[in-house]
């Protein structure tokens, strides 16, 4: 006699979060070599490194949203579900908003950084994540009721 067990509930956003994350990281590449040749060809060395710092804060700043919300839907299918879903993703956001201050400040007025490039490779990393997250909430075919489970879906059939 084999035992049944529900499995913890997968939430539908948890396999275009972790798309976004795939095709964020591929923009993040791609931005990050143009930004440190045309950063290299304007600003040499000093801007290939400030492209560089720009894309890599970028993708840091954009994947704790989604990785966060990744790891929030772990607690998916138990009674902490919302109170642990908020907390993480708020926490998430506030941990961005000290992170960006801290750099902020860390980086200004660095001999070793070109500003305009490193807000450029910024903003590009930016809107760029934009672009991939309506680009895969679009192509995604997520349900319009999700997580529920109808009548006869038990599994046995």
């Amino acid at each position: 006699m084999t035992s049944h067990t529900n499995p913890r509930p997968v939430p539908t956003s948890t396999p275009v979060l972790k798309r976004v994350l795939i095709y964020g990281a591929l923009l993040a590449l791609a931005i990050a070599v143009v930004g440190a040749i045309l950063g290299g060809i304007f600003a040499g060395w000093i801007g290939v490194t400030s492209a560089l710092i720009g894309t890599a804060m970028a993708v840091v700043f954009l994947s704790i949203t989604a990785g966060s919300i990744l790891i929030a839907n772990r607690f998916a299918g138990s009674d902490l579900f919302v109170g642990a879903f908020f907390g993480i993703v708020l926490g998430s956001w506030l941990v961005k908003f000290v992170l960006f201050i801290v750099l902020a400040v860390l980086l200004r007025n660095q001999p070793w950084i070109n500003p305009t490039v490193m807000f450029l490779s910024l903003i590009a990393g930016v809107l760029g994540s934009l672009i991939v997250d309506l680009l895969v909430v679009v192509k995604s075919r997520v349900p319009y009721a999700s997580d529920v489970t109808l009548p006869g879906d038990d599994g046995k059939g």
